[in-house]
């Protein structure tokens, strides 16, 4: 019989009751150190007073008009994040898929207003990862997301990650834009360089596409600055965001310049509860956190000593995991052992990790996460890695 939720995920046999900054209490009173931060989601850790203040004062005046009205708190939210980013207009969402079903209709209908109704293909990147709904599993295009679910939407092209040849090969006179996550999240938190993210800027410039960055995961401080873009010195055409800039309650956003927003006039797009008072008043009190230079100082100084102890946590233990990748604080242990047995270990040291492709174990904790908190974590995933070098053993003996 179908259980009452509908099985679409694997569940781990953990039932979390209560959450305090870096830290996740089980129904039994077990406190475990939260590295997933709900996937890259409570930026601000767990009940962070400032978002808890914001949530429950404008609960207490207004949770929801409808985009029918003008909401003072996403005016707000729109002036902060134009003014940080470089974007000139904000469309508010849910959460990142619809961020990218609109990414999507934006660039397309950019070129049909321009008189160019024929570019509509965007080519994406393969191991990229853009939400589940038609448009997001079609600009994937792996099979793990589309079998079974087609007839898959057309207009969408796929080369291999960071190979700007078969990139320049895919160009043809459909192609509006290209669609790329700076730091692969899913697909094993892959950077693309900084050299091949301006090239691929200058490719978009020089044949007049639009770019579309996916900072879904990576955006927010994530990677110790706003948007993982700006280490590279580039500017995106389109931007999509979501995760952390709710820190934990359901928001999303597309950040674009006025040129490719040029098509999206009144009745071309909508949402009824995006960007409704709640949920931008909590985006609010986010931004006027993780926006802060000495925020995001504090996120690169706390990267770089977790980065070393992985470091060390890598080289002592070569039957479990290769290497470390990632920026910022989000990072990837990239695993010789099986990347499920670690995560499974990890919930036995009482540590949550989350599993992503090329057999990586993602890092991404609070960006609150303190230097006492890291070397816990760290001295964590020690105890889960001896447990799957005891494991390892027990198979060959």
């Amino acid at each position: 019989m179908i259980p009452s939720v509908l099985p679409t995920y694997s569940r781990a046999p953990l039932s979390f009751v209560k959450g305090e900054g870096s830290w996740l209490i089980e129904e039994d009173g077990r406190r475990f150190l939260d590295l997933g931060a709900g996937i890259a989601v409570n930026a601000l850790g767990h009940a962070h007073p400032a978002l808890v203040a914001a949530l429950t004062e404008q609960a207490g005046r207004l949770w929801h008009t409808s985009n029918l009205y003008h909401i003072p708190q996403q005016q707000a939210l729109a002036d902060k994040l134009v003014a940080a980013t470089f974007a000139d207009t904000v469309f508010f969402t849910n959460s990142g898929t619809e961020a990218c079903e609109l990414a999507v209709k934006m660039a397309r209908k950019h070129f049909f207003e321009a008189g160019q109704p024929e570019r509509v293909e965007i080519i994406g990147f393969e191991g990229a990862f853009h939400g589940r709904s038609s448009a997001g599993i079609a600009a994937a295009g792996s099979e793990k997301m589309t079998r079974g679910f087609g007839p898959l939407l057309p207009g969408f092209a796929h080369v291999p990650w960071d190979d700007p040849e078969a990139l320049e090969a895919a160009i043809s006179e459909k192609t509006a834009a290209i669609l790329i996550e700076p730091v692969q999240g899913e697909g094993g938190i892959r950077p693309m360089s900084d050299h091949s993210l301006k090239a691929v800027r200058a490719l978009c410039d020089e044949r007049g596409l639009l770019l579309i960055l996916d900072e879904v995961q990576c955006g927010m401080g994530r990677t110790g600055r706003l948007f993982a873009h700006e280490w590279a010195g580039i500017a995106p055409d389109i931007m999509m965001v979501a995760k952390g800039i709710g820190g934990g309650f359901p928001l999303g956003a597309v950040l674009a310049t006025e040129h490719a927003a040029s098509g999206m006039t009144a009745g071309t797009h909508g949402s009824t509860y995006g960007g409704n008072p709640l949920g931008c008043a909590v985006g609010n009190a986010v931004m006027d956190h993780v926006a802060e230079p000495e925020f995001l100082a504090e996120v690169n100084r706390k990267a770089g000593l977790l980065r070393q102890k992985l470091e060390g946590l890598v080289a002592d233990h070569p039957d479990v995991f290769a290497d470390v990748r990632g920026l910022g604080l989000m990072l990837g242990l990239k695993c010789t052992a099986p990347n499920a047995d670690v995560v499974k270990a990890g919930y036995e040291a009482q540590v949550i990790t989350v599993p992503a492709a090329d057999n990586v174990v993602r890092l991404l904790p609070p960006l609150t996460i303190t230097d006492a908190e890291i070397a816990e974590a760290v001295t964590r995933l020690e105890t889960a890695a001896t447990e799957v070098e005891r494991g390892l053993a027990r198979e060959t003996a």
